[in-house]
């Protein structure tokens, strides 16, 4: 039985009221082999934050993975499902000196930094801590770039790795490309920086043996992108081109790859209306938008692909889609090319596929009194059958 059947199975036994996700554990569980084979010995700490569904988390336990934690809550989530806290590296580089000595009490000793103040909060809180400093890369744009919130200039870098060492801390270096990054050779420039770096860290005394490659390997939603073992590839090259001596040892921080796949979103039309005699495109609204689940169209990054349960037949057209809310932002695509049929009408049902990473957990907490995503998982870790 496919991943994709089982979940429909699911929701045409039970009806859950729309909108709602259903995740696939089994299918989390095989991306994560398939990740793991592809890398060998890197050490994958999963994004918590791209779906943090206990039934999730249970089957990367299961699996062997540790998890990229950025909050005291997703430290306490985590632990609470049975991971060891040697297997959590908090890598927000945005953190308050209690949280530091939160993850540090409850036995975190790996962090990421990219600031001075940080870095001291670091040594003040978790002293003896293996610590990244994240360097920014000019790279090529992702999907869904983080602009210049997080990383440091490599120069800055350095004296950060220097410092870190000269407090008694583990320096070591990381990087990331961005979300949803369809080029493989983006992770070269973050190697070649980072080779760099580590025979100028040598140079002024310090050694260096770990480098953090990030996440972002991309997920195909309405159009090819490479596969897992094409990254790991190009990554593997690159480590062969700019560490001829032995590649240092690899952490990896997947997110949306291990579980975008596994999730379906099933949504309800509330509303088709035409707002213009001389637009032929209808505007469709849906019960699920930017608020409750599809945070991502935000301007129209991830196209997600919908397939309607209703097959009446007959042409198709233009349409407009946008969520539930009266906020005038909660617009889903209007530039991206969607066609629905002309049939379409309120109550027909669609399911989005690839939509379990970054959907539920970007929910808002009630906004217009909308509810936040319900989450359903299935398979062996699923919280129903």
């Amino acid at each position: 039985m496919t991943s994709l059947t089982r979940i429909r199975r699911f929701l045409d036994e039970r009806e859950p009221p729309t909108p709602c996700l259903v995740v696939d554990t089994d299918l989390v569980a095989a991306r994560a082999a398939e990740v793991a084979a592809a890398f060998g010995t890197a050490r994958i700490r999963y994004a918590v934050k791209a779906n943090p569904a206990p039934p999730v988390l249970d089957t990367l336990v299961a699996a062997g993975a540790g998890f990229d934690v950025a909050s005291p809550a997703e430290i306490r989530l985590c632990l609470a499902r049975g991971a060891d806290p040697a297997a959590l590296a908090y890598g927000n580089t945005v953190k308050k000196p209690a949280d530091i000595a939160f993850a540090y009490e409850r036995g975190v000793r790996e962090f990421t930094t990219d600031a001075e103040s940080d870095l001291e909060n670091l040594a003040r809180h978790a002293p003896g801590s293996a610590v990244s400093v994240r360097v920014l890369l000019d790279a090529p744009d992702s999907v869904t770039p983080f602009g210049r919130k997080f990383g440091c200039e490599p120069s800055v870098a350095l004296d950060l790795v220097l410092r870190a060492a000269a407090l008694g801390l583990r320096p070591g270096l990381a990087f990331h490309v961005g979300s949803q990054q369809p080029d493989p050779s983006a992770w070269e420039i973050g190697i070649a920086t980072a080779a760099k770096l580590f025979a100028e860290a040598a140079a002024a005394g310090v050694t260096l043996d770990r480098l953090n490659i990030g996440g972002g390997f991309a997920v195909g939603y309405r159009s090819e992108v490479p596969a897992i073992a094409e990254y790991a590839a190009k990554i593997g090259d690159a480590l062969r081109t700019h560490f001829p001596d032995g590649a240092p040892e690899l952490t990896m921080e997947p997110g949306r790859v291990l579980v975008a796949a596994a999730g379906v979103l099933r949504t309800e039309v509330v509303l088709v209306a035409r707002r213009s005699a001389t637009d032929e495109r209808r505007w469709v609204y849906l019960d699920v938008g930017r608020y409750n689940g599809l945070a991502e169209a935000e301007n129209e990054a991830i196209a997600y692909r919908f397939e309607p349960l209703e097959e009446r037949g007959g042409p198709s057209g233009p349409v407009i889609l946008a969520g539930p809310t009266c906020d005038g932002d909660d617009v889903l695509y209007q530039r991206t090319a969607y066609e629905l049929p002309l049939s379409l009408r309120a109550g027909d049902r669609f399911d989005i596929l690839a939509a379990g990473a970054y959907t539920a957990s970007y929910s808002s907490v009630a906004f217009n009194g909308i509810e936040p995503l319900r989450t359903y998982c299935v398979g062996r870790y699923g919280d129903a059958a």
